[in-house]
């Protein structure tokens, strides 16, 4: 069920889908939290086995940069935070700052720079930019399973625990044997999807005023209904742990 939502939502977006084996789909998902230094958000690595058959991996991790980083950012404009969208082979196996085998940024990528410095997650007035930042894919600490991230990211996305991302780099070392050294990553800004439901309102209310129609109206409040019930529902699968579903950081096997 949640392997088909993920992949609804994807081609809603119009993002590709890889279904070669173990071909890698590696998307994160922000969640609507705002408040920094958690772990709070997660990875998603699905890919086909056979013909009908899919194996699937969520592991906790951070898209969000800790607050260390947010008061004392590396730059004068404010610190990175990763902007939603797919970047198409832009990542690589290499070593992350040289010291060990993560994803590595190896095209540009869109942030949002937070300036403020108050250690609060800004979505709102932050100015994007694209470059070359350095936004890899790695973990926290070297063992177990760390509990904040404070300067694991400085907008990098982090895994919260080695192990579940040491399994994510054997799939990542499958995924280059067969298909070469370049890696998709997707994400998915949940709280992008709540501003621009309220975009859609504003806009809804405001041409519908001027035009004293209310077609257009209720075309945009079907749109908005369609698209809060997805998410809605996807993040309700993700959320709710059945009894007969496996642990979120292990795979399990799915059709779709």
């Amino acid at each position: 069920m949640v392997l088909q939502k993920m992949k609804a939502i994807l081609r809603h977006k119009g993002y590709k889908i890889f279904d070669r084996p173990y071909e890698l789909n590696i998307v994160g998902l922000r969640s609507k939290s705002t408040i920094p230094n958690r772990f709070d958000d997660e990875i998603h690595v699905f890919y086909k086995v056979s013909t009908l058959n899919w194996h699937y991996h969520v592991f906790k991790a951070t898209t969000d940069p800790g607050t260390f980083w947010l008061r004392q950012p590396m730059q004068p404009q404010g610190t990175a935070i990763l902007a939603e969208g797919q970047y198409i082979d832009t990542y690589q196996l290499d070593l992350h700052r040289g010291k060990y085998l993560a994803l590595v940024q190896r095209k540009m990528v869109t942030v949002i720079r937070d300036y403020n410095r108050d250690a609060i997650l800004d979505f709102k007035n932050g100015t994007k930019t694209t470059g070359y930042y350095g936004i890899n894919i790695h973990r926290a600490n070297q063992t177990g399973t760390t509990k904040s991230v404070d300067k694991n990211s400085a907008g990098c996305q982090v895994f919260e625990n080695a192990s579940d991302f040491a399994l994510f780099i054997r799939l990542c070392q499958k995924h280059k044997s067969l298909y070469g050294n370049h890696f998709t990553y997707s994400l998915i800004d949940f709280r992008a999807v709540r501003r621009q439901n309220a975009r859609y309102v504003a806009a809804g209310i405001g041409v519908a005023g001027l035009l004293g129609l209310g077609v257009l109206a209720l075309t945009q409040k079907e749109k908005i209904k369609t698209i809060v019930e997805e998410v809605g529902d996807f993040l309700s699968d993700l959320t709710t742990k059945k009894e007969n579903e496996p642990q979120t950081n292990s795979a399990s096997t799915a059709q779709g």
